[in-house]
């Protein structure tokens, strides 16, 4: 299988820095802070090819549409500590090795959710028992009812990354103890994503695996307060 993530917005974030308690000229530097990121997001994917293979069936289905999973927004779960992963959440962690460039880590979860009822083209064969979807198929069309399949990645479509940003001050408010900061950097990891697959009205898997690798370019804008 292969998927395809065509965008990733970040719909609210929210950055700390956390300084010492020197002056404000020494906290002008950077070396040696951390940040830490957390925020929500809202995920776009492009059609993608799926093939399933098994003892009694082998078939690929073509231009299958799929979207994220909101969940409703409210106080819970967006903000109770005990459900901050039951949206789609992005966390990052960083540390600063110079005063222009920061080490990272933290994860994406994203959730991914094969659109329902699509008509989509069909090749292969299935033979499962007295199945009415059984036989061989060059590319007609097939409708993905619930009876047939239902496919999601909700729990979720997992991104566990590493990186690394540049920080460069672009506007200096000493007399408020903040500056304005762009970065720019790479990120890169695997993809764990937890897999609902039912097939024919039989459960296939629902288990954490590692089904690829994923690389991120970003930039962005940081507001950041130095502490008296």
């Amino acid at each position: 299988m292969i998927i395809r993530i065509a965008f990733k917005i970040f719909i609210l974030s929210i950055t700390f820095i956390a300084f010492s308690s020197t002056s404000y000229a020494q906290e002008t530097g950077l070396k040696g802070n951390v940040n830490i990121f957390w925020g929500w997001n809202r995920g776009w994917f492009t059609d993608f090819d799926i093939r399933f293979s098994g003892e009694n069936y082998d078939f690929t289905l073509y231009d299958v549409q799929a979207s994220d999973r909101q969940t409703p927004i409210g106080f819970d779960p967006y903000l109770n500590p005990a459900k901050l992963t039951v949206p789609q959440t992005n966390f990052r962690a960083g540390y600063f090795i110079s005063d222009h460039y920061c080490i990272t880590g933290g994860f994406d979860h994203m959730k991914y959710v094969m659109v329902q009822d699509q008509t989509v083209k069909i090749n292969g064969e299935i033979n499962v028992g007295e199945s009415p979807y059984n036989g061989k198929y060059e590319n007609p069309d097939i409708v993905l009812s619930s009876s047939f399949l239902q496919y999601e990645h909700t729990d979720g479509l997992n991104y566990i990354h590493a990186g690394l940003l540049r920080y460069d001050r672009i506007i200096d408010l000493p007399k408020l103890r903040t500056g304005i900061f762009f970065s720019e950097g790479m990120d890169a990891g695997m993809v764990m994503p937890r897999t609902a697959v039912r097939f024919m009205n039989q459960e296939l898997s629902d288990y954490y695996h590692i089904s690829g690798y994923g690389i991120n370019l970003e930039a962005g804008l940081s507001q950041i307060f130095s502490r008296s």
